[in-house]
């Protein structure tokens, strides 16, 4: 790796705050509680594993309006991507920082902003880092546009990550970050549960970083960057192919498998939702139970890759 280029990263990364994440987690959080939670007539309830996907209690309109003014705060252009529909129409907010060599080659940062009950970890974690790094990127230049992406509905199924793909085909992704969950740590022996297709430890005191082939690049790079900033956060496995063979049904379950399956690059940050967190998909999953420290050292080394991949920033 180009030493520059690495140093350059970590000097980007370092201005990651943690009580900036706390402050946009506990933000989320307040926004969750306070909204009205999708009509559970919405859903037949007999045919969906209520324990597991607590559907009367998913809530995104206030959540969604928080990212979009945060982005707007920050100075981005925010767009939205909607999709109409009778049952569960989507709306993905976009901002995005045009590139000024390569700006068809593009860097996403994404993290799905709705959740079950607080959603502490179980997105706000992911939004937070999100939020974070594009407070980070606003105002600066990059060689390659940088688009960050609050993905609606993924609790439902991926509902609008995959009509978000579906709409930019064949687009040029160099690199991506998807976040689902970063911000538990445990390293309790015993607290980290076997993730199946994922030979992990039995503390979950890591980040799993999940590729398939063509993702492949950027884990390794993510870790080479993780191990010259005095990182060791990452355990990493790569999927053969696009990922969805019959042993990856776990590895697949958040916003990175649509990129997956339509051939583009997509990184899968987690710490391992409910392999690790007995708060997920809980009305205990609040922010007393993150470890602030671990939420920042994660979007740090997010934060390094996306100023590697994106080449940047410029003088």
């Amino acid at each position: 790796m180009d030493a520059a280029a690495v140093s350059r990263a970590g000097d980007f990364a370092a201005g990651v705050e943690k009580s900036r994440l706390i402050s946009n987690v506990d933000a989320l959080v307040a926004a969750h509680r306070e909204d009205t939670p999708l009509d559970c007539s919405l859903f037949e309830t007999s045919d969906i594993d209520t324990n597991r996907r607590p559907v009367c209690n998913l809530t995104r309109e206030l959540s969604r309006r928080l990212v979009r003014e945060r982005f707007e705060s920050l100075g981005y252009s925010v767009t939205t991507h909607d999709t109409e529909d009778a049952r569960f129409p989507t709306s993905n907010v976009i901002a995005e920082l045009r590139g000024t060599e390569h700006p068809d080659e593009v860097v996403v940062i994404g993290a799905h902003y709705d959740a079950f009950f607080s959603g502490a970890d179980d997105n706000s974690s992911g939004v937070a880092a999100m939020l974070e790094m594009a407070r980070l990127a606003s105002g600066k230049r990059f060689a390659r546009t940088v688009r960050f992406v609050g993905f609606d509905l993924e609790e439902l199924g991926l509902v609008g990550s995959t009509r978000y793909v579906q709409t930019h085909p064949g687009e040029r992704i160099v690199a991506s970050i998807v976040f689902d969950c970063i911000g538990y740590r445990d390293a309790t022996p015993g607290a980290q549960q076997g993730l199946p297709g994922f030979p992990v430890p039995t503390t979950g005191d890591f980040i799993a970083a999940i590729a398939n082939e063509q993702s492949r690049a950027s884990l390794e790079e993510l870790y080479t960057l993780g191990s010259r900033l005095k990182d060791g956060l990452v355990r990493g496995v790569v999927m053969p192919n696009d990922g969805s063979g019959p042993a990856s049904g776990n590895l697949m379950r958040s916003d990175h498998a649509p990129f997956w399956l339509a051939g583009q690059s997509a990184l899968f940050l987690t710490d391992t939702a409910n392999f690790r967190n007995p708060n997920y998909h809980h009305d205990t999953d609040v922010p007393s139970t993150l470890d602030a420290d671990f939420l920042t050292d994660v979007t740090r080394l997010s934060a390094a890759g996306l100023s590697y991949w994106a080449g940047g920033p410029q003088p």
